[in-house]
C-alpha cells in the first residue's frame, strides 16, 4: 500500500512513518517542519535531542535498507499538496498535519488564527486534492476526544441515536470543545463527513486520546532515531511533565483538584491503530469515527502512579495543587466507548508497560536537558493577552515558515 504521512516528522506522525514502513508499505513523509520552529518560538525543547529530519532519514534507510520518500511543503499551500498527492499517488493519506496544542490556541488572537487557519485549510485541501487527483484514496484522520468535551453522559464512538418527540435517529455525537485547537478539530470533522457525503470520499477520524511513550521498535534502533519527548506546558503532556519533574525531584505540577479524567494510549498503540484504519478503509461515501485510546485516567491517578513508581525507584517525589489555568470542570463524570479498533484486532499496552522504560528511564537518562522553567502554566484560558519567556518578542516572530529545513 502506499501511504502518505502528512506531518511525519511529528511524534506521532514520525514514530508511524517508520512502523507502516517497516510492515513493508511504501510510505512518503510530507513536512515544513513547522513543529521545530514552533519550538524555537516558544524557548522550549523536547528533552530527547531530535535530529534533522534528512539524517533520521539517512540512518533509517542505513539500518534497513527501506527507503522513505521525503515531500516539504505545507499543506496549507494548495498547489504544493496536490502536486504531491498527483505525484506519490497515494492508496491512503494518514492527516497529522496540525497545530496540535489547546494552550498554543489560546495564547492570544494571532495564535487562536493561526491554529484553526493551518488546522482547516489544511484539511480542505486535502479534500480537495483527494476529490480532484485520487478520488479512491482513503483518508486517515487524526481527530482528538477533546471534540466531546467532558459530558454528563456515555461518550459513544462518534455517532448517537436519539428520539426525539417520537421520532428516531443517528446522528453525530454533541461536540463541546475546550480550546480553540480542539474547535478546529471540530470543524475538520464537520467537513470530512460531508465531503464523504456530497463527493463520495472515504474516510476514518481517529479521535485520539493523549498519548504517552518514546519507544516504538523502529525509534529504538538507533539513538538518531529517537522520538519527541515534550513536556513544556505548551506542548508537553501531563505525564511527560510528571516523568520529568520526578526525574529531577521536582513537585508534581496537578492543576486544581485534578480530577480531570481523559483516554490514554501508548504510542505503540497508536501506529497500531493507524494501521488497522489503513488495512480495513472505510466504504466509498462512508464517514467513520474510532475512539482511539486503551486506559482513562484522572490527572492526580497519573501523578500519584509517578509518585508510586519514581519512589520505588528510589526517587523522592512530592504531589503539589496549582490553580487551573483552564477553563475546564476539576472533576467530573467520564465514560467513553472505544470498542471498533478493538474488534479490528488492537491488542493494547498498558500505562504499567510504559511508565519505566519509556517515560520515566528516558527522563533520567536526558535529566541535565531538563528547563524547570518550563514547567509553570503561563497561558491562561480566561485571558487574551498571555505573555510567555519570551514576552512580546512573541509577536514578532512569524508563525509560518514555507518550506523550512
Amino acid at each position: 500500500m502506499r501511504i502518505a504521512v502528512l506531518g511525519g516528522d511529528g511524534y506521532c506522525g514520525w514514530a508511524t512513518a517508520l512502523y507502516l514502513a517497516n510492515k513493508g508499505h511504501s510510505v512518503a513523509i510530507v513536512d515544513n517542519f513547522i513543529r521545530r520552529q514552533w519550538d524555537f518560538e516558544l524557548g522550549a525543547q523536547t528533552l530527547t535531542p531530535i535530529r534533522p529530519l534528512s539524517e533520521r532519514l539517512a540512518v533509517w534507510y542505513q539500518l534497513t535498507g527501506i527507503p522513505i520518500e521525503l515531500f516539504v511543503g505545507d499543506v496549507a499551500d494548495y498547489d504544493f499538496l496536490s502536486s504531491t498527492i498527483k505525484t506519490f499517488q497515494p492508496d491512503t493519506v494518514v492527516h497529522f498535519a496540525e497545530q496540535r496544542s489547546a494552550p498554543y490556541s489560546m495564547i492570544d488572537r494571532k495564535h487562536a488564527v493561526y491554529t484553526q487557519t493551518n488546522n482547516v485549510v489544511g484539511t480542505l485541501n486535502l479534500l480537495f486534492a483527494i476529490r480532484e487527483l485520487q478520488p479512491d484514496c482513503h483518508i486517515v484522520k487524526l481527530g482528538t476526544m477533546g471534540e466531546y468535551g467532558t459530558p454528563n453522559i456515555d461518550i459513544e464512538e462518534g455517532f448517537l441515536t436519539i428520539e426525539h418527540n417520537g421520532r428516531k435517529d443517528t446522528l453525530p455525537f454533541p461536540k463541546q470543545p475546550g480550546s480553540f485547537y480542539h474547535l478546529s478539530k471540530v470543524h475538520d470533522s464537520h467537513n470530512i463527513m460531508f465531503t464523504c457525503k456530497a463527493w463520495g470520499l472515504r474516510a476514518t477520524d481517529l479521535n485520539q486520546g493523549v498519548v504517552y511513550g518514546t519507544v516504538t521498535d523502529e525509534v529504538s534502533m538507533d539513538e538518531a532515531l529517537i522520538n519527541r519527548f515534550d513536556y513544556d506546558e505548551v506542548f508537553g503532556t501531563v505525564l511527560n511533565r510528571f516523568c520529568a519533574q520526578a526525574a529531577i525531584g521536582y513537585p508534581l505540577t496537578v492543576y486544581g483538584k485534578g480530577g480531570q479524567t481523559r483516554g490514554f494510549l501508548d504510542l505503540r498503540d497508536t501506529v497500531r491503530c493507524v494501521e488497522l484504519a489503513c488495512l480495513n478503509p472505510a466504504n466509498s461515501g462512508e464517514f467513520r469515527v474510532f475512539n482511539q485510546f486503551t486506559e482513562q485516567f484522572s490527572v492526580l491517578d497519573l501523578a500519584e502512579t509517578v509518585q508510586a513508581v519514581a519512589g520505588q525507584m528510589g526517587l523522592k517525589v512530592e504531589i503539589d495543587h496549582l490553580p487551573d489555568p483552564r477553563v475546564e470542570a476539576e472533576s467530573h463524570y467520564y465514560n467513553a466507548k472505544h470498542s471498533k479498533l478493538a474488534d479490528l484486532g488492537l491488542q493494547p499496552h498498558t500505562l504499567s508497560d510504559s511508565l519505566v522504560d519509556s517515560l520515566i528511564n528516558i527522563a533520567l537518562r536526558y535529566r541535565d536537558r531538563i528547563d524547570p522553567s518550563l514547567f509553570a502554566p503561563q497561558v491562561n484560558w480566561r485571558s487574551t493577552q498571555n505573555q510567555r519567556r519570551i514576552g512580546s518578542e512573541m509577536s514578532k516572530q512569524p508563525l509560518l515558515v514555507k518550506n523550512a529545513i
